[in-house]
């Protein structure tokens, strides 16, 4: 069988001739030979299954050390080996969410009277679309939660998107501070997590949510439905997307305009219930002030409507008013998916 070069190998495997190098160097991927003349690194093909697994197990933060005894494991065991990672992985990040939610407490110093100097009016709203028959999104305004969830994969991925709201509701009652929630956040989507991946008909579901706490709001976002703060006239984005298109931004080998009009631009990097992995959420701690208004929205929403177009209906005069006017303009624009938005405004409560 013909040899590759690191080149061509590294094409193969999807990495970089660096990281090929930095793998030989370590032990852990040696090449099948060396050009003994010109020392140029020569791969056998049936080496790229193994330089993926490093590269996904890698992208895990699986230390080389690790990964090694990994590879030299038959399947079942390296299979448990994985697993044992990452529930170290999974300990350790629960005990490092405690100890930041208490130091985030002691630095913030907040008064304890600010839990009721604001108050919050909301509208939610679900609609089909012009493309679909029916709606796999999810939206849910309370006094303590805002949440949208877009769910995949037909009536699987609709029951997705209730569940992981459902499992929030069950915070909305707690006593916590804002700080003290992204723990429980982070558990608390483990757990649903795990529960879509057991269920062997793979539904899954993105989330983006605000769980408040007086004018403390805790974050937390997986997947491409998104977050909006409307603030003294500016409209900002609080959420970046976990899709295919974004990483490649980032990555420089795409521009924002190419990347909306990309066909894989819907293809999600991240989401509950998708993949073999436990999935990670982004969590944040933001203070909502008097006159804030955030939009929380599917891509049936964002991907059709454009920022100025948002930030002209996030203009209505009430939350009501203004998430009708979205879905309008997601039908203005075809409508091609379900909608889903969240539309939410703070005050100073009377009298504080």
């Amino acid at each position: 069988m013909e040899l590759l070069t690191i080149g061509a190998f590294a094409r193969a495997a999807r990495l970089t001739p660096k990281a090929l190098r930095l793998y030989d160097s370590v032990g852990l991927l040696p090449p099948a030979a060396v050009d003994p003349e010109t020392g140029y690194r020569l791969y056998d093909p049936a080496q790229v299954a193994d330089a993926r697994l490093i590269a996904s197990l890698r992208r895990v933060e699986m230390p080389l050390a690790e990964i090694r005894t990994v590879l030299s494991l038959p399947a079942s065991a390296a299979a448990e080996a994985v697993d044992a990672f990452w529930r170290r992985v999974a300990a350790d990040t629960a005990t490092r969410g405690r100890q930041v939610a208490l130091l985030v407490g002691q630095l913030s110093r907040r008064d304890a009277t600010m839990s009721d100097t604001l108050t919050v009016r909301y509208a939610a709203r679900t609609d089909a679309g012009a493309g679909r028959d029916t709606s796999e999104d999810t939206a849910y305004a309370g006094d303590r939660l805002l949440a949208v969830a877009d769910g995949m994969r037909g009536p699987a991925g609709a029951a997705a998107s209730a569940a992981a709201i459902e499992a929030l509701k069950r915070l909305e009652p707690t006593a916590e501070s804002a700080a003290e929630l992204l723990a429980e956040l982070a558990a608390t989507l483990d757990e649903v997590d795990r529960s879509l991946r057991g269920t062997g008909s793979d539904p899954c579901t993105t989330l983006t949510a605000l769980l408040r706490r007086g004018s403390q709001l805790a974050l937390v976002h997986i997947g491409d439905t998104r977050a909006y703060l409307l603030r003294g006239g500016e409209l900002s984005l609080l959420t970046q997307d976990h899709t295919w298109v974004r990483d490649q931004v980032d990555h420089g080998k795409l521009i924002p305009s190419e990347a909306a009009a990309h066909p894989r631009r819907a293809l999600l990097t991240r989401a509950l219930g998708a993949g073999p992995q436990p999935v990670e959420a982004d969590l944040a701690l933001r203070t909502a002030l008097p006159g804030d208004r955030y939009l929380l929205c599917s891509d049936g929403l964002s991907a059709v409507v454009d920022r100025g177009s948002l930030r002209q209906a996030l203009g209505a005069d009430d939350p009501e008013s203004a998430a009708r006017r979205l879905i309008e303009l997601a039908y203005e624009a075809g409508a091609p998916d379900n909608i889903a938005c969240v539309v939410a405004d703070f005050a100073t409560r009377h009298g504080a």
